[in-house]
């Protein structure tokens, strides 16, 4: 079997789909499936690409034995609507253009969003002969309409039009979440739809191999320090005002101090709510490479994970969870619905807090603060519930299934 996965982020850029695509690509590889990627050269999140790709470079490589094509993509460091279409039809042209030289392949998988690749997935499945799986990380466009972010009404009815399209085409639509799975089975009752959640790599996330590194240290951080720690892209969906506005209410907490780890679009409004507070329980660091990423939630004592209070979010599962409870992190939830059930009621591996409710959100960190034991706990429970029900080997093996 031949599987052609076409997605427009891909490592070594870091973040949720670049490691979920990966992570998959290999274990079906160890299975016997030859697999190839055909993606764009690695911009994200910085909207500028990488060193050693620049000019055209390492247009083809090979990560973990898994052949990778690269096509040319226009990156702007403009955050505006322009920029961002063009950004997403430039990968659109010219992995069609990349991809119609390849050979037969016997499925093509695309990563949306952006929604928009459909376009080009569709032509290469007809042009390679492939049946097309059509995976949906988000609900795009219903994500971004309820968000704001697109708001032009001939867009959103394009886009509209352009998802129901590729639903229709798709051999089989894959869902990251159960929410969205539902969601596509109701408006579209004749498509087969089929469950690929994200998941961990345990064997890499065992906090019984990885030692403690000098995270607290390079950092400034004391022993005594409580780290609440948030890792990930700071976008508009994440709602991240709600941990400034907890460490206001804390700050008399000396302990307790709180972490945002990553980039994105809403974080030079953070650093300046941060300097309007004058908050010095907050800290923002670089992103890093996931090989570090073991030893730093090694080193923190409680894992932050919130949206915005969207009921859109209800299906929502943050990939940023699974590394944490693998690591036996407990958690602080500020997402309703699927995670809630799953993490916290089921796996009680962590609190939950109302979404954007900082005052509900600081109960919560105080009583963890408070409890070790409960955090010990939590933290033991969390491993053993991904581990039963998100490791990626299992997932990969079931996806196979549906496959042959």
């Amino acid at each position: 079997m031949k599987l052609l996965i076409l997605t427009q982020y891909y490592p070594p850029e870091i973040g949720a789909p670049q490691n979920r695509l990966h992570e998959l690509a290999v274990r079906l590889k160890v299975k016997g499936i030859h697999v190839e990627v055909l993606t764009a050269l690695p911009n994200y999140p910085v909207s500028e690409i990488m060193e050693g790709y620049e000019n055209g470079k390492n247009r083809y490589e090979e990560i973990d034995e898994i052949p990778v094509h690269r096509a040319w993509i226009h990156v702007s460091k403009s955050k505006g609507i322009v920029s961002r279409l063009l950004n997403y039809f430039s990968f659109v042209w010219s992995s069609y253009w990349k991809g119609r030289k390849m050979k037969h392949f016997d499925y093509l998988l695309v990563e949306s969003p952006p929604l928009f690749l459909g376009y080009s997935a569709m032509a290469l499945a007809t042009k390679l002969k492939a049946k097309l799986i059509f995976n949906v990380s988000d609900l795009w466009p219903e994500s971004a309409e309820k968000l704001g972010i697109v708001t032009n009404k001939r867009l959103l009815n394009l886009a509209y039009n352009l998802e129901a399209k590729c639903y229709t085409k798709a051999h089989l639509i894959t869902g990251q979440t159960q929410g969205i799975v539902d969601d596509i089975r109701a408006r579209f009752p004749e498509k087969r739809v089929y469950w690929l959640p994200n998941g961990v790599d345990v064997s890499f996330y065992n906090p019984y191999q990885i030692q403690v590194g000098n995270f607290r240290e390079k950092n400034g951080f004391s022993e005594e320090a409580i780290l609440f720690f948030y890792g990930g892209i700071i976008g508009h969906a994440q709602g991240l005002e709600v941990i400034l506005n907890v460490a206001n209410l804390l700050r008399e907490h000396s302990k307790i101090q709180f972490i945002l780890q990553g980039s994105g679009p809403e974080k030079e409004m953070l650093l300046e709510l941060k300097k309007t507070l004058e908050l010095n329980n907050v800290h923002f660091l670089e992103p890093v490479s996931k090989k570090e990423m073991p030893s730093i939630l090694k080193s923190i004592d409680v894992a932050l994970v919130p949206l915005k209070n969207l009921p859109l979010f209800q299906g929502a599962i943050p990939s940023k969870v699974f590394e944490s409870l693998a690591m036996e992190v407990p958690l602080l939830l500020g997402v309703d619905g699927e995670a809630r059930m799953h993490f916290i009621e089921k796996g009680n591996a962590g609190l939950f807090f109302q979404p954007e409710n900082a005052e509900d959100l600081a109960k919560q960190a105080l009583f963890l603060a408070e409890h070790p034991e409960k955090r010990r706990e939590m933290g033991q429970n969390a491993r053993k519930y991904v581990s039963e029900n998100f490791d990626r080997n299992k997932i990969a093996e079931e996806f196979l299934k549906e496959l042959w």
